[in-house]
This record gives structure tokens, C-alpha cells and sequence, in this order.
């Protein structure tokens, strides 16, 4: 396992080592293990975690919002690839409704048969993905 000091991670991450620092503190991130020479070591994983949280924060949450998600997401299913693909999926379907959102005011404004067009297109295939991303949120993958 590749363990990176807290230079490399923000190299790698593009951050400073002062933001690595504050997500530590406030516990976003964590260490993996410390050196001979009592230097913070940090995962692979850390660096995964590090894209997330700047996603989110374009995405316009909170670091608290974010530290929220982040402790569900580690309690999560084992299965590594499901977990990440689900929050994949959570993430998407906060930024559709954030631009379904914006996007009230223009819809608003439509004449009522234009309103249904357009409502009668989207829906069937909205309805069947908020279905299905339910069920696996609450029952998981099928076996």
C-alpha cells in the first residue's frame, strides 16, 4: 500500500498542505499510520476522499454538510465498488435536483400544454430511476 507525507498528498491532490491539515482536524480525513520520524501518513484512499470533498464543495456544501456524508458513506456496504458507485449516484441525483431547482422559475412560466409536453417526456423515465435508486438504497443490489 503506497502511503503518501502530507507534501505529496497535496501535490497530488492539488490542495495546500494547510487545507490537508484543516480536514484533518476537523476529522474529514485521517491518517493512515505515522513515520519513524512521527510524519503523518496518508492512504490512497485519502487522496479518493480529498476529490470527493472538493466535488462537494463545488457542488456548494458545507464542510460539515460533507463530514456528514462522508461518516455514512464510510459505514456503507463493504463491497467497495457498490458503496462508490452509490454515492456516484447520490451525488448526481442532488445536482439534478439543485438544477431542477434553478430551473423552477423558467418552468413556471410555460403555458400548460407546453408544461405537460414537457412533463409527460421526462417523467416515465424519472419515475423508473428515483424507483430503482430507491430500492437499491433500501434493499441492495439483487443477489
Amino acid at each position: 500500500m503506497t502511503l503518501y507525507r502530507i507534501g505529496e498528498l497535496a501535490k497530488f491532490a492539488g490542495i495546500s498542505e494547510r487545507t490537508i491539515d484543516y480536514y484533518t482536524k476537523l476529522g474529514l480525513i485521517s491518517p493512515e499510520s505515522r513515520s519513524m520520524k512521527n510524519y503523518r501518513l496518508y492512504s490512497h484512499e485519502t487522496l479518493a476522499a480529498l476529490e470527493r470533498i472538493n466535488q462537494l464543495k463545488h457542488d456548494k456544501y458545507t464542510l460539515e454538510e460533507i463530514k456528514i456524508m462522508m461518516s455514512k458513506w464510510k459505514t456503507a456496504a463493504p463491497e467497495a465498488d457498490v458503496s462508490d458507485k452509490l454515492v456516484e449516484l447520490e451525488l448526481h441525483m442532488q445536482q439534478l435536483e439543485r438544477e431542477v431547482k434553478a430551473l423552477e422559475p423558467m418552468i413556471s412560466g410555460l403555458k400548460p400544454g407546453q408544461a405537460n409536453r414537457a412533463l409527460s417526456a421526462l417523467l416515465p423515465q424519472g419515475v423508473a430511476c428515483i424507483e430503482a435508486i430507491r430500492l437499491l438504497l433500501t434493499h441492495g443490489p439483487p443477489m
